[in-house]
């Protein structure tokens, strides 16, 4: 199946993780930060790694969101590669709610905030 980069606020980590877990159970190669990341890791060079990788970055937006640097800079890092051409697509996700940033706001997202099951067999369906 596919690699995908989950892309969320640090204080939306069990919701992100749940999805994580979630997307593995239908055999996707998730990365998320708190798996890939161990002591004396580079973590720039980790995400990097991670974000090169991946067909999919699935960004988790929340009224947290707008306030996380390194999440902007993951998904800005994606759309750039997927509107130059490169095989990665940027799939959103309301996480615990909130709104996805403007640019994106064309973009048909996934709401797992009201169904979540129904929400994770969409986002799924949106990998083939």
């Amino acid at each position: 199946m596919a690699a995908v980069f989950i892309s969320y606020r640090s204080t939306d980590h069990a919701e992100a993780e749940r999805l994580a877990l979630d997307l593995r159970l239908y055999g996707h190669d998730v990365w998320l930060d708190t798996w890939e990341l161990h002591i004396g890791d580079s973590v720039v060079q980790k995400m990097n790694d991670g974000l090169s990788e991946a067909a999919y970055l699935v960004l988790c937006y929340s009224p947290n969101s707008s306030a996380s640097p390194w999440q902007e800079r993951e998904w800005m890092s994606a759309l750039h590669r997927q509107v130059s051409g490169k095989p990665v697509k940027l799939l959103p996700v309301r996480l615990t709610g909130g709104d996805a940033p403007a640019i994106l706001a064309d973009i048909k997202h996934v709401d797992l905030t009201a169904d979540w099951d129904e929400g994770v067999r969409a986002l799924v369906a949106a990998m083939k």
